[in-house]
């Protein structure tokens, strides 16, 4: 095994491109299991990520036989002497690329949600897939690329046949791989996890881009300037959560993001957050509160004695490793996750610094709440009403240093324009005035 995933497949085809940071670079991953390796790539060089739509265009009585391929923006590219070969007359083409642009158009407005292509013409083009067997998707999508004007083309690769530079012909102007093994049979037989990547993924990539790269920084500024996200494993007691640990060089605290009901350590939103507590000097950990199984289970979803209780063993496990023990911890909590957050919070002994719950549930704290002594900063949107009356009546209930901050015009998910922006400037002046590092015992 080469990769434990294919975002572990993503960092470490990154670190084989450093030679194109700072350039003009674009991003763009074959759908749909090459997205998530292509997000680590575009992270890792500061550059935009798009998706590469490309549908092969099958010989009618074959079609396993390729005569051609389309992209976006009508673009197409068709081999002359398959479709002479096989005879396919100029209706029956017509019919197949007819079946396939619709095919195509639907994923489009899938995965972007009617957002624009970015653009490529004049620039270097990435493009990037979790591996590389016959290669002829990958041919059809640099030909695409080629035709949307990239002016150069670089096609990356974690892993792939030892003779993948010859499949490949003179489709891209660089090659990239890592590994090339001679005993290769499939892809997946190098990832620990290949599991299906669906588009419900590739959205939430292509989502977190979008998020945490403004329109205006989208070309050429890095993301940032703190260490990329390991992944690790989060021990809740017999549990075992997957994570990632994010800590800037002379990090004064630490921040564990609880996540609200149906959404991950992927949230773009917190990781949109994170980033910016990071830029601030401040340490993040985003991780699963439940297991895959567990989450399957809608009650486990909306369990907040369950939800705190992993997040206080993640505090402790958090506090037991070298390097973050005396730090001091904070905890950002979104939706129901915030009410696992202050629940956490009012345990005995929790020691927790500052507490920030976005768009919360406090309520659902419920006879806890008293109990909280963490200074508590709650931030709901002006249009989120009913959730507004939760947190005043939350706020009532407190008896810590607390208070209400309202973002004008934002909804429950902070999708406005700048609200989000807020939300993190919130966030982080709150942290960085409350915490401070302290003498913690592991728990």
């Amino acid at each position: 095994m080469f990769f434990r995933d294919r975002r572990d497949a993503g960092r470490q085809l990154a670190a084989r491109l450093e030679h194109l940071k700072g350039t003009e670079v674009v991003v763009l991953g074959l759908p749909r299991g090459g997205v998530p390796v292509a997000a680590e790539v575009a992270e890792a060089l500061g550059a935009p990520l798009d998706v590469c739509l490309v549908r092969k265009l099958g010989v009618p009585f074959q079609p396993e036989l390729g005569m051609g391929a389309i992209g976006e923006g009508g673009v197409r590219v068709i081999n002359d002497d398959v479709v002479r070969t096989a005879r396919v007359a100029p209706d029956e083409l017509a019919r197949v690329e007819a079946r396939e642009r619709e095919v195509l158009e639907n994923r489009a407005r899938r995965y972007r949600g009617g957002r624009k292509p970015v653009g490529t013409e004049g620039r270097t083009v990435v493009v990037v897939d979790d591996g590389v067997a016959t290669g002829s998707t990958a041919r059809a999508a640099c030909r695409i690329a080629r035709a949307r004007g990239a002016a150069r083309i670089v096609l990356a690769v974690p892993v792939a046949p030892h003779d993948w530079a010859s499949r490949l012909g003179g489709d891209a102007d660089e090659l990239v791989c890592p590994h090339t093994p001679w005993d290769f049979y499939a892809i997946g037989q190098f990832y620990s996890d290949f599991s299906q990547t669906d588009d419900d993924e590739v959205v939430a990539c292509l989502e977190e881009e979008t998020v945490a790269r403004p329109p205006s920084t989208r070309r050429t500024e890095p993301r940032h300037a703190v260490p990329e996200d390991p992944e690790v494993d989060v021990q809740a007691g017999a549990t075992v959560l997957r994570g990632q640990l994010t800590l800037p060089e002379g990090a004064a605290g630490v921040v564990l993001f609880a996540h609200g009901s149906g959404s991950s350590r992927r949230s773009p939103r917190n990781r949109f957050v994170a980033l910016g507590l990071n830029r601030a000097g401040l340490g993040t950990l985003l991780f699963d509160l439940l297991t895959e199984e567990e989450a399957e289970d809608r009650s486990n979803v909306f369990d907040t004695g369950l939800l705190a209780r992993r997040l206080a063993d993640a505090t402790g496990w958090l506090r037991g490793r070298p390097k973050t023990q005396g730090l001091a911890v904070g905890y950002f909590g979104a939706s129901t996750g915030a009410a696992a957050a202050l629940w956490a919070a009012a345990e005995p002994g929790a020691r927790i610094a500052a507490v920030v719950s976005r768009g919360g549930r406090p309520d659902l704290a419920g006879a806890r709440l008293p109990a909280v002594n963490a200074p508590t900063l709650l931030i709901v949107g002006g249009h989120d009403g009913s959730v507004l009356d939760l947190n005043r009546d939350a706020r009532a209930r407190l008896r810590c240093e607390s208070r209400l901050e309202v973002v004008p015009g934002a909804t429950h998910l902070f999708e406005e324009p700048g609200a989000l922006e807020k939300v993190t400037d919130l966030a982080r002046d709150w942290f960085t005035d409350h915490m401070a590092p302290v003498p913690h015992a592991a728990r």
